[in-house]
């Protein structure tokens, strides 16, 4: 087996405490082939400690298998370099019943979501983070580019969220919605507005045009699947780039994915002390942010 080293760098890491922490020397990460290093070569380590580590998750990169879609995947760099996380985390096994690697993981991005994600080395901190995630002490925030003006500074989108009645691949926050429809709460914060010359190409219209946009920092209390996505497209603000929400949307502002990035998650150690972790924008992110001298949130 060839050895690669992937390059990787500690982001900014704050203590809620004022008690100092010793961090672990970091090691040279390898990769199984080419092919893996090509899609894992960004994966970046923010921060680890014994029992957990939070990675800047690229955009693209799925974060475990689900039986029907191509690696390589997150968890696949996780056992890889990690191999003895192999047992830690739930076990699942795809439509006929083959059992999925999903080596340390604790929750879930999409795939074009980045940023940063908790990953479980050991099986008390896998079992300690799953029950903050459960008691929502995790707190996490999201940067998204959206569509539209947001004229309130703040705001608070209290809708449930069920399956959708017309898609099977998405969720609801219409009355439409079916299955077991679960409460869902997402806080928002307006970083601020924009316009910028779009291209348009559907079936109302084509050609240029001087669209707006905002970008916010959302917080979602609850845990959803593409909750984000799907509450911000319920207010008639869906999220740039988001094929499966607005597909009738163009991709705008220079991005080629879903405009989300997952920008601080904080959590508690074993030893009880908060950690918050604070993911370096992706350069898509940073050049809208600095396209249009935006703020933002420390």
């Amino acid at each position: 087996m060839m050895n690669f080293a992937f390059p990787h760098r500690l982001a900014y890491i704050q203590y809620m405490s004022k008690k100092t922490t010793t961090k672990t020397p970091q090691k040279p990460l390898k990769a199984k082939s080419k092919k893996v290093l090509a899609r894992l070569a960004n994966v970046v380590i923010l921060y680890e400690d014994a029992d957990c580590l939070v990675v800047n998750k690229p955009a693209g990169l799925m974060v475990h298998s689900d039986g029907k879609n191509e690696g390589p995947f997150l968890a696949d760099w996780i056992l890889e370099n990690y191999p003895k996380a192999k047992d830690v985390g739930d076990p699942m096994n795809d439509s006929e019943g083959n059992p999925l690697n999903r080596s340390g993981i604790v929750h879930r991005l999409d795939r074009e979501t980045s940023g940063a994600i908790i990953i479980a080395k050991t099986k008390k901190g896998h079992a300690s983070l799953k029950q903050q995630f459960k008691d929502r002490l995790v707190m996490k925030k999201y940067l998204a580019f959206i569509w539209g003006e947001m004229k309130e500074e703040f705001g608070t989108i209290d809708r449930p969220i069920g399956r959708s009645s017309s898609n099977f691949r998405k969720w609801s926050a219409y009355p439409t919605a079916r299955g077991d429809i679960r409460e869902a709460q997402t806080y928002w914060t307006r970083m601020g507005n924009t316009e910028d010359m779009t291209t348009l190409d559907n079936s109302i219209s084509q050609g240029e045009s001087m669209e707006k946009f905002a970008l916010v920092e959302v917080q979602p209390k609850t845990g959803r699947t593409h909750q984000i996505r799907v509450h911000m497209s319920a207010i008639n603000h869906p999220v740039v780039g988001d094929s499966l929400y607005a597909p009738k949307k163009p991709m705008a502002l220079g991005f080629e994915r879903l405009a989300l990035h997952s920008y601080i998650i904080e959590f508690s150690d074993l030893k009880g002390k908060k950690v918050k972790i604070v993911a370096p924008l992706p350069p898509d992110f940073k050049r809208a942010v600095k396209k249009f001298d935006l703020k933002l949130p420390v």
